[in-house]
């Protein structure tokens, strides 16, 4: 597939401070380091890998939301009777 180049402007200091010191971190260059950010946010697979972080629950969070439901369902009699 053929690239684009985009040229990006008006890049606050705080944020290019910040992806420089990721590209630093993980030993590449500030385009790999930008384009994977890229990718991560906005690529095919971006919505799948959000959908998978949120709706992925533990043993611990189905123990705990099963938890609460069984409160729920507790009747009071007293108000039934």
């Amino acid at each position: 597939m053929p690239s684009t180049q985009l040229t990006i402007r008006n890049v606050d200091a705080d944020l290019a401070s910040r992806l420089r010191a990721i590209s630093a971190e993980r030993g590449e260059s500030l385009n790999t380091t930008v384009l994977q950010v890229l990718r991560e946010a906005v690529g095919p697979n971006a919505r799948r890998a959000r959908l998978l972080r949120y709706a992925t629950w533990t043993d611990e969070d189905a123990d705990e939301f099963d938890a609460a439901l069984a409160e729920q369902r507790v009747i009071d009699r007293q108000y039934w009777e």
